[in-house]
């Protein structure tokens, strides 16, 4: 289990946002967005999990309760090159516990276990399980302890927990992440209790020193909203998380590197605005942020638009940097 990962969102960790990603980390795991098996089973392959050899180390996230489906999901993953799979049993929107799967399979760790077994048969890929400290009324310290034991029975070394439980009713899948409390160490003693496990802790940390200070409790830790919200943050995590001695990129060097992606998506009909709208946040507290982000959200939308409206964009960002450096030093003089 690598020791810093970001976390699958739905319409956010798409391929595009895993490229852009890229350019900042080289280490990080990322995920894809969660798949279903059914989609997998039935759907197209390339739009679904298809991804460039550059995304690696990439975990495909998939739901579902069906063994069978799930060991496709397994199998097609080893053969598309990613690095491993991961179970979604952490999900608590009603579309997905009416498919039987997500956060409601906690109360089913026996059917966890089947899937997991089909999986690791199908597969040399590792396989993983991401889920909650608990759903509505079992979510006892107890309860996600019996839950990763009969999992981990079935041959399953790597779990990701999400450290807020999940109410199935009454609370949207939104404040599902922010609701309920945070309890660390719930998972800190998971780790103590279960140390021949990798465990990979979630939930609300927003910078890499907090991701740091877990690592002295648990094997891993995944971001999720920050890593949207404040890409750059994963700049230095090369460095202070994986140890690499490689200089970070700056933030028009991400930029520059995605100009040739995203003509290459455009010359085939990509909109550039479902590529862009994920580097928004790219300046997030720099000089020029609010123009990038104006420039860009009302020019990528429209007709033709293709990566020049991104370099002009920087451009507009190298002005607003120069002036506030010319105040600075007038306001210093």
């Amino acid at each position: 289990m690598l020791p810093l990962s970001i976390a699958p969102m739905m319409d956010r960790t798409d391929r595009h946002y895993r490229y852009f990603m890229r350019q900042i980390t080289q280490r990080t795991l990322l995920y894809t967005e969660m798949v279903t098996s059914m989609a997998i089973q039935y759907g197209d392959l390339e739009r679904l999990v298809g991804f460039t050899p550059d995304e690696n180390p990439l975990a495909l996230q998939v739901g579902g309760d069906d063994p069978k489906q799930l060991a496709n999901c397994a199998h097609v993953a080893a053969e598309f090159g990613y690095s491993e799979i991961n179970l979604n049993v952490g999900c608590p929107s009603d579309r997905v516990q009416n498919g039987n799967f997500g956060a409601c399979l906690m109360a089913q760790p026996e059917r966890v276990a089947d899937a997991v077994s089909a999986m690791m048969a199908a597969s040399p890929l590792p396989v993983s399980v991401k889920h909650r400290i608990g759903i509505d009324d079992i979510d006892r310290y107890e309860d996600m302890a019996h839950f990763v034991k009969v999992v981990s029975a079935a041959g399953c070394r790597q779990f990701s927990v999400h450290a807020r439980k999940a109410w199935l009713q009454g609370l949207s899948p939104k404040d599902n992440r922010t609701v309920p409390p945070l309890r660390y160490s719930d998972v800190h003693r998971l780790k103590r209790d279960f140390p021949e496990l990798a465990i990979e802790i979630n939930g609300g940390f927003t910078t890499l020193a907090q991701a740091q200070a877990q690592l002295a409790s648990v094997d891993a830790v995944m971001i999720g909203r920050a890593a949207y919200d404040n890409p750059y943050i994963f700049a230095q995590a090369d460095s202070k998380i994986f140890g690499d001695s490689s200089v970070p990129p700056t933030r028009h060097q991400v930029v520059e590197a995605m100009l040739p992606y995203l003509d290459y998506w455009t010359q085939r009909g990509v909109k550039l605005h479902s590529m862009t709208r994920h580097m928004l946040h790219l300046f997030y507290g720099q000089p020029g942020s609010r123009i990038w982000k104006r420039y860009i959200t009302e020019r990528s939308c429209q007709p033709g638009a293709d990566a020049q409206v991104v370099s002009q964009a920087l451009a507009l960002v190298n002005e607003a940097a120069e002036t506030a450096i010319a105040h600075q030093a007038a306001a210093a003089s």
